[in-house]
C-alpha cells in the first residue's frame, strides 16, 4: 500500500518521521511529499519548505496534493497529515486540514489520515525513555539526572508526555517548548562542558528508530491514533489487490 506523507516541521521529521514508519509499518510503501527535499547548496531561507506547521502546512498541502495527483494518478492508497500539534486543540486541526483536503475533488475516494505530535515528535522520546535517552551513549550517566530535572523542574509528566505546556494564544504555540527543555537538560551547569548537547536534528532522529511504538501509545493517546491506525491498514487484505 502506497502512503503519501505530508508532514509539517523540520530536520527532526524530514530525516526522522519516514525511516519510522517504514521500520515499524514494514507492509507499506511511505512516500515523502514534504517537506521538500533539500537540494544541496545553502540551508533553505525563510518561506523555505522547511518548519511550515499549521496554517502553512495547510497551504502547502493545497499547492503540492494536486500536483502529486496529476502526476501519479491511482498510485496513492492513503494520504497521511503529519503535524506538531504545539498545544492547539486536535480536533480543531484536524477539522481545518480535512476541509482543504475535501476540497480537491480527484482524492474524494483515497483514505485519509490527520495526526500530530504533541505537543512536539520529542514526545514520543520521552514517553520510551528507557529504550532512547536511557540507552544513549551520548547519554550515558547523565540520563537519570536529565530525567528528574526534566520532571522536577520543568513539570514534564513521562507518564503523558502529550500534556505538557499550554496553548499561548498570542503566539499560537505551547508557552513552553517540550523540544528545548530536552536540550536545556543535556546541558545542566552540573555536566562536564565536553558533554554532548541533545540535537533536535540529529538525535531525534537517531532515537525515533530505537524507541517501541508499544510503549510509546501507552503513554500518548495521540500517538495510539497513528499506531492503531497504521497497524490496521498495512496489514489488512481487503486493502491490497
Amino acid at each position: 500500500m502506497v502512503v503519501w506523507v505530508f508532514a509539517g516541521g523540520g530536520e527532526a521529521e524530514v530525516r526522522g518521521l519516514i525511516p519510522f514508519l517504514e521500520q515499524n509499518f514494514s507492509n507499506c510503501k511511505f512516500e515523502r511529499k514534504t517537506p521538500a527535499r533539500q537540494k544541496p547548496g545553502p540551508k533553505p531561507g525563510k518561506g523555505s519548505s522547511y518548519g511550515r506547521t499549521s496554517q502553512s502546512l495547510i497551504e502547502q498541502i493545497i499547492k503540492e496534493l494536486p500536483i502529486a495527483l496529476r502526476y501519479e494518478p491511482n498510485k496513492c492508497n492513503l494520504i497521511l497529515v503529519f503535524d506538531d500539534l504545539d498545544c492547539r486543540t486536535p480536533e480543531l486541526q484536524e477539522k481545518k486540514i480535512l476541509d482543504v483536503i475535501s476540497t480537491i475533488p480527484e482524492c474524494a475516494n483515497i483514505n485519509k489520515l490527520v495526526v500530530f505530535a504533541a505537543p512536539e515528535l520529542e514526545a514520543w522520546i520521552i514517553a520510551d525513555w528507557s529504550n532512547s535517552i536511557a540507552r544513549h551513549p551520548d547519554f550515558r550517566g547523565r540520563h537519570e539526572r536529565m530525567r528528574y530535572w526534566l520532571s522536577q523542574e520543568k513539570d514534564i509528566p513521562f507518564n503523558e508526555p502529550e500534556s505538557f505546556s499550554e496553548y499561548d494564544e498570542d503566539r499560537d504555540c505551547c508557552q513552553e517548548k517540550l523540544s528545548e527543555a530536552l536540550v536545556d537538560s543535556s546541558v545542566l551547569a552540573e555536566f562536564d562542558s565536553l558533554s554532548t548537547r541533545y540535537s533536535k536534528g540529529l538525535h531525534t532522529p537517531a532515537l525515533l528508530q530505537d524507541i517501541r511504538p508499544d510503549e510509546v501509545q501507552r503513554r500518548c493517546p495521540l500517538f495510539r491514533k497513528l499506531y492503531n491506525y497504521l497497524n490496521h491498514f498495512c496489514s489488512s487484505p481487503s486493502n491490497y489487490g
